[in-house]
């Protein structure tokens, strides 16, 4: 079956000088006899549906800017069907990244640069405070080349209107530059260099090759390749959705894509096309040579740092200069069938906007659910102190399990069981799928059983284990959906990471995002995340339940946990 990428067109603008950013972009299988199949309406039971992740009302999706108050969500959409095909980019407005208006559909495939295809790209804010959108189209050759578009009408606070420009493509493969016509997409937000010239990035690939080209203007209009690329790495395939900017040393705000400075890192995130994983690794810009080089021990590769170890590819991030943060988004795609994506009439949602921020390490990511979703919460629940002695489970009542935030922090005093950490255990994900939730160990499994069935025979669990390294303890944290469903024509992947907190000296903390058949889960303040996407088929709406469990031998406190029923969030 053929592919065909795309991405999620995810378009914040910064209000004033920031760089916003555009978009998620994945490989998705072309479904031709499906592409135009609809219903009149939506499946009248949608137990799956989410109360508070955005998503259109109906069909595919794969999804920021905040110009003159408002956030903009570009995104590509099928309106015809639930699976890939028929794209356009849709448009929706929000005051506060939870809520969100739909308007018509903003651009789609008209001249011959994008005849064929209007994909991914990003957006930038010039000095002169105009946004304007670098994306990939198609031609009539089915090359993949680079466009911009601007707004029609810039006192238009919705950019209702958007205007292609007559002189696309302006970057593209020719037979001097040998660049991949098939593997070359998704520019990215461009940045400012100290010469005045404008700075862009586009993934590509030469064999297994993962490359970033640099592109580098004057005018933001002309663009010439560079001699080489920011950046390439062996053996990682295809460079999908490239997102490259700084992050601070030291500070708690976010940092704009154009800042120079010497208490900046670095990221380079990349989505890596063959495995459907987003990657990022930490390091230095040479603002002179347009080089980047990742620090040492930041691994240039699938098995590095990731964003998110579960559900969640072509992310893109942003600079939100009202707020001074770096926002992130994420696709969470469908592990139901496609004849299920049919059946239910949607497929695709959005993961909730996450604060990105250095760790204190200055070795990693750590990611926070925005502040915003909070407004959300409603009947508070509040445990302290509790006990959880080996091989028992608490339910938490009084919240509406199939739709909450849940905060948990665990503490253990004593580590004489713990387990002894074999060397050769270097995948997590596998380990966790070897040592699940069901099966007992020293210390741990401990955490939360989410959209549980009240018979247990359904439950999502997300919870930590210890072991006992040669020099130190190590956290493994899992999401375990191998009992998330009866139904089996799912896919119930287990997913997991290993977690860089101190369990002696440090209480550990969990929190999961629930809504229907998402699980967003931060460990550690958010050093590691996972999201899974399930589908119960008993343990929906008000038949799920939630409980904190400890299946180790060694009892574990839980210190503090708080649990809130979150409202329904208006979207489109």
């Amino acid at each position: 079956m053929a592919t065909s990428p795309l991405c999620l067109l995810l378009f914040f603008f910064s209000l004033f000088f920031g760089h916003g950013f555009v978009p998620l972009e994945a490989s998705h299988k072309v479904f031709l006899h499906l592409q135009n199949q609809s219903r009149s309406s939506l499946k009248t039971n949608q137990p799956y549906r989410t109360g508070y992740h955005f998503q259109p009302p109906k069909n595919w999706m794969n999804g920021p800017m905040i110009y003159k108050g408002l956030y903009h969500f570009f995104y590509q959409y099928n309106p015809k069907g639930a699976v890939w095909g028929n794209i356009v980019w849709a448009h929706s407005t929000s005051t506060d990244l939870v809520n969100w208006t739909p308007h018509k559909h903003a651009m789609s495939p008209s001249q011959p640069a994008d005849i064929n295809g209007c994909w991914s790209g990003s957006t930038t804010i010039l000095q002169d405070g105009k946004p304007v959108i670098l994306y990939t189209g198609i031609d009539p050759q089915n090359n993949q080349v680079q466009n911009m578009a601007v707004p029609k009408n810039l006192s238009d606070p919705f950019l209702l209107e958007w205007t292609k420009l007559p002189q696309n493509p302006l970057m593209k493969p020719t037979s001097t530059n040998n660049i991949n016509a098939s593997s070359f997409r998704d520019p990215t937000t461009a940045w400012k260099g100290a010469d005045g010239r404008w700075r862009t990035i586009v993934g590509s690939k030469v064999n297994r090759k993962g490359i970033a080209i640099l592109y580098r203007s004057k005018d933001f209009v002309h663009w010439t390749k560079a001699q080489h690329p920011l950046h390439s790495a062996k053996k990682t395939g295809m460079w999908e959705c490239p997102d490259f900017y700084p992050v601070s040393i030291n500070g708690l705000n976010g940092v704009d894509t154009s800042s120079i400075g010497k208490n900046l890192k670095y990221v380079l995130k990349l989505s890596l096309d063959d495995t459907k994983h987003d990657y990022y690794t930490i390091g230095s810009y040479n603002h002179v040579k347009d080089s980047y080089v990742p620090d040492k021990g930041s691994v240039d590769n699938d098995s590095g740092l990731r964003y998110d170890y579960g559900k969640f590819y072509a992310s893109k991030t942003f600079f939100d200069d009202a707020k001074k943060r770096r926002i992130l988004w994420g696709w969470i795609n469908e592990s139901s069938s496609v004849e299920h994506d049919i059946e239910k009439g949607w497929s695709g949602v959005q993961a909730i906007p996450r604060n990105v921020l250095l760790d204190k390490s200055g070795k990693q990511l750590v990611q926070w659910p925005i502040k915003e979703i909070e407004k959300l919460r409603a009947k508070p629940v509040h445990v302290s102190s509790r006990q959880l002695k080996g091989g028992s489970m608490v339910e938490i009542t009084g919240v509406t399990a199939s739709q909450a935030d849940v905060e948990v922090s665990f503490k253990l005093s004593d580590f004489k069981k713990a387990e002894a950490l074999d060397p050769s255990w270097s995948n997590p994900q596998l380990l966790c799928s070897q040592k699940g939730a069901s099966v007992k160990g020293g210390l741990g499994p401990f955490g939360l059983k989410v959209l549980a069935s009240k018979g247990m025979e359904e439950y999502t669990a997300v919870f930590f284990r210890i072991f006992k390294g040669q020099t130190k303890y190590a956290v493994l944290m899992c999401s375990d959906q191998s009992r998330s469903s009866l139904d089996n024509d799912n896919d119930k992947t287990t997913y997991g990471a290993f977690l860089d907190v101190d369990p002696v000296h440090e209480k550990l903390s969990l929190r999961s995002l629930i809504d229907h058949s998402i699980v967003e889960s931060f460990g550690g303040g958010g050093k590691v995340c996972i999201t899974a996407r399930v589908y119960p088929t008993l343990a929906i709406d008000g038949e799920a339940h939630l409980y904190g469990f400890n299946k180790g031998t060694e009892s574990v406190e839980i210190t503090t946990l708080s649990a809130w029923s979150m409202k329904k969030a208006k979207i489109n």
